[in-house]
């Protein structure tokens, strides 16, 4: 799948999460779904621009995915996303969301809300250069610029310029006084303040992001807007994915288990580690959730972060660390049915 072959179905998303939605991290989740949207971490347009490393690199099994871009100046934005679109992402996305001092310091991320008409800038723009959709990520307000009212005058801008999809996350962002880490959770969420800018914005796509932790939140969300966007929950519980295709997408096909996701990140990272600076803890750490909830959870990801980090950790890891699982899991079973029903009693 690509942007030139199917329309993009932003029904369910995982969110662009710093440090953490790297290619491997998308790789391994586009195992469990194939059709929920992925969004890289945020990359700046100065790191495309000027940087030394491929910041555009992503693996053409993660489709659909889309580039989350940093920036506040029109003609970088659009150079950075011709070359998005020459790479073969689905989606550019604008972050205006992110509240970190060194973002701000960039001119970018959350405190861009205060300047709407930079953001439209931008959007005509790269929209100019590019036909793959430009979208926006946003809060519902920043400091003491979060009345409804301010969030449907951001709105109203960037529409006007071309814009037809915006992903709210429903908290507002406190630009001086919170971290990036407390404004993920002390800002109240909002839902409400969303679902009412479907009802004004009808002809938008709005989806909404913050405090997702289910897919029966999901199915609640999606009676008011087009699409949920993801974030923490699917890193820490990533299997959440597994029941997405079947549910929102009407997608039938056989859904892989725990096992098979994990057999097919070690033919993955099989050929990762082939190249240069690439170490097998880059794949694993995204793994550590995979069996959460089930037996031997904890034995799993006690034996990735142990292991993962030594000096010529290899793709034994993942090899060793499934059939210690396995054994684990054997021997509760074992024990299981040893006890009888008296016992019990």
């Amino acid at each position: 799948m690509n942007s030139t072959t199917a329309p993009l179905d932003r029904t369910i998303s995982v969110a662009p999460m710093l440090d953490w939605t790297d290619k491997h991290c998308r790789y391994f989740l586009r195992q469990i779904s194939q059709h929920a949207l992925l969004y890289t971490e945020m990359v700046t347009t100065g790191a495309i621009i000027f940087g030394k490393g491929d910041y555009l690199a992503f693996n053409h099994q993660e489709h659909p995915v889309a580039l989350q871009l940093g920036g506040s100046d029109p003609t970088d934005m659009a150079r950075c996303a011709v070359l998005a679109q020459q790479r073969g992402y689905d989606e550019v996305n604008i972050n205006v969301g992110c509240p970190s001092d060194r973002v701000q310091n960039g001119r970018f991320g959350a405190c861009l809300m205060a300047e709407p008409e930079t953001v439209a800038q931008c959007i005509k723009s790269m929209q100019a250069e590019i036909d793959i959709p430009v979208t926006v990520k946003s809060r519902i307000g920043i400091d003491e610029m979060d009345e409804y009212e301010d969030l449907t005058r951001f709105i109203t801008t960037v529409a006007d310029a071309g814009c037809d999809t915006f992903i709210v996350h429903a908290r507002k962002a406190w630009l001086k006084g919170l971290s990036p880490k407390e404004n993920r959770d002390i800002p109240p969420l909002m839902y409400e303040r969303v679902y009412h800018l479907k009802e004004q914005f009808p002809d938008l796509h709005i989806s909404i992001n913050g405090g997702v932790k289910t897919l029966d939140d999901v199915a609640l969300h999606l009676k008011y807007i087009d699409g949920v966007m993801i974030g923490r929950e699917v890193y820490s519980n990533p299997y959440i994915l597994a029941d997405v295709d079947k549910r929102f997408y009407g997608d039938n096909h056989k859904v892989p288990t725990r096992h098979d996701v994990v057999e097919s990140m070690i033919e993955y990272a099989k050929a990762q580690l082939e190249l240069p600076h690439t170490r097998i803890w880059h794949i694993a750490r995204h793994m550590l959730g995979l069996f959460q909830g089930q037996p031997g959870a904890r034995i799993w990801r006690r034996y990735l972060s142990q292991n993962g980090t030594q000096k010529g950790a290899g793709i034994e890891l993942l090899e060793n660390a499934l059939a210690t699982l396995d054994e684990a899991q054997f021997q509760a079973e074992q024990f299981r049915n040893s006890i009888t029903p008296q016992q019990v009693g």
